[in-house]
């Protein structure tokens, strides 16, 4: 398998909690944390974007316990 070029998220601080994203030679988006690099989330571009879209449309924000976080936090 080849190496992925990782590209970190440009809202991702500093010093740790980082996102990173990769595409692969077939289009396949893959994700994974800095905390944790080696659990390697994978996607299509086209569900990415609808779950891009659900998140800032506040679709989620009922699983999350509303703006506030998550329920406990």
């Amino acid at each position: 398998m080849s190496t992925l070029s990782w590209q970190k998220s440009s809202y991702s601080p500093e010093e740790s909690n980082c996102l990173y994203l990769s595409r692969t030679p077939d289009g396949t988006i893959r994700l994974r944390e800095s905390d944790d690099p080696d659990v390697i989330l994978h996607t299509t571009p086209a569900a990415l974007r609808a779950f891009l879209h659900g998140v800032r449309a506040g679709a989620l924000d009922h699983l999350a316990g509303g703006p506030g976080g998550a329920p406990g936090m």
